[in-house]
């Protein structure tokens, strides 16, 4: 992999073009902008580096199921393979494409003009995780041109809609069976030293509470919704999220503070009609993050309990809860062979072995190891900058991940 290695370093200055290229793209989701334009850029330059390229439109009908406001907009996905001196076993590199809003405050440089300062690159999904595809692409075009000895398949996926779920990018050619690999890594940005083998699970409520409206004059007349929402919040504050938070999970986190079961009260809050009128209808949302050792389901039955419990207080209490969205915790036994595999390539390259770690979030990785794919997520970036303004990543951070990729699949497929 020697010569690997070297391709790579003499590709710095392309992975810098490649990255400003794609940073270019204002792949911004929702509604799920420039797909096209990105995914075309992505299969030109795999396709002119001699692997075999697909591009794959979602079916629109499909994109309805889960995202019908957006649906007019097409979801591309970018298909490669490196084949080597066998069909088996795969290693996969995904990463998606799709991009936050820009939002406000950025000072450096425009959110979609990619900018170098000290060797960083700035622009919104440099981190998250455009950043990662480069440093995919890299590794991918190193293997090509040293025609490695590779005993398998290297396969590569660039989707779209991780940011509001990956249904319809990873959740579409994972569940439709256009993939099946043994082997995956997500390059989100987990940073050189940081390997994740899962995540957590989330669960999305609304809380939704009825009064019945009257004149502001004569509110003796109505049930003032607002009033009733408040008491069941603080209830909630004071009652059922210390419950929740006392359940720890027995894996170890990138942050000690994430091992716990949470619940973030208030996230969205509507309701009422206009000044004078008591409200007849209030509503607040809940984030509620599910440790590995839970369930949404099980999540779901104690928040419904609770409010049966507060029924019971007041029979004039009208609460009920609506599920907005809700995804499994996953985890990668850590004494698999892709963990050790990753943390071994990793030392190799660092001179530091990088830490398995579980992630706090939620990421695309489910979607794999929910058909028993040995998965992890290890790519560049920083995640402190993601979805900020100003967002960058290092320069060196994307060749050396490149590397640690060269370095996985030599292991993984010798």
């Amino acid at each position: 992999m020697r010569r690997a290695f070297s391709i790579i370093d003499e590709m710095e200055s392309e992975a810098v073009k490649i990255l400003s290229d794609l940073i270019g793209f204002p792949t911004v989701v929702p509604p799920g902008e420039h797909y096209e334009d990105c995914s075309k850029y992505l299969a030109e330059l795999l396709s002119g580096w001699g692997l075999k390229v697909d591009v794959l439109r979602v079916p629109k009908s499909y994109v309805e199921n889960f995202y019908p406001d957006w649906a007019d907009y097409p979801r591309f996905i970018v298909l490669a393979r490196l084949e080597g001196s066998s069909d088996k076993p795969t290693l996969h590199f995904n990463g998606h494409y799709d991009v936050v809003p820009p939002g406000s405050g950025w000072s450096i440089t425009e959110p979609f003009k990619a900018k170098v300062v000290d060797g960083k690159i700035y622009g919104r999904g440099s981190t998250d995780m455009k950043g990662g595809i480069t440093s995919i692409l890299i590794a991918a075009r190193a293997l090509a041109k040293c025609d490695a000895n590779i005993n398998g398949v290297i396969e590569l996926s660039f989707t779209p809609d991780e940011e509001v779920g990956g249904a319809t990018g990873v959740g579409y050619i994972v569940n439709e069976g256009i993939v099946a690999p043994d082997y995956c890594v997500i390059a989100e940005p987990s940073s050189t030293r940081s390997i994740w083998f899962g995540h957590k699970g989330m669960l999305w409520v609304k809380v939704v509470v009825e009064g019945k409206a009257a004149h502001g004059s004569t509110p003796w007349l109505g049930v003032n919704a607002f009033e009733k929402m408040v008491e069941v919040a603080h209830a909630m504050f004071n009652e059922l999220k210390p419950r929740v938070e006392a359940k720890k999970s027995t894996y170890d986190y990138i942050d000690p503070r994430g091992a716990k079961a949470t619940m973030n009260i208030g996230g969205e809050i509507s309701g009422g009609a206009k000044i004078n009128v008591v409200p007849p209808i209030c509503s607040f949302t809940i984030d509620r993050r599910i440790i590995p050792e839970e369930t949404p389901e099980e999540a779901l039955s104690e928040i419904q309990s609770f409010l049966e419990e507060l029924r019971a207080r007041d029979p004039q209490l009208k609460v009920k809860v609506e599920v907005l969205g809700k995804s499994n915790a996953c985890v990668t036994d850590p004494n698999s062979k892709i963990v050790k595999t990753a943390v071994e390539a990793g030392s190799e390259i660092l001179g530091i072995s990088p830490k398995p770690t579980m992630c706090i979030g939620g990421l695309d990785m489910r979607y794999f190891v929910d058909k028993g794919v040995e998965t992890i997520t290890y790519g560049p970036g920083v995640l402190g900058v993601a979805h900020m303004a100003n967002e960058y990543i290092s320069i060196k951070e994307l060749v050396t991940m490149s590397k640690i990729y060269v370095n996985l699949a030599g292991k993984l497929l010798s």
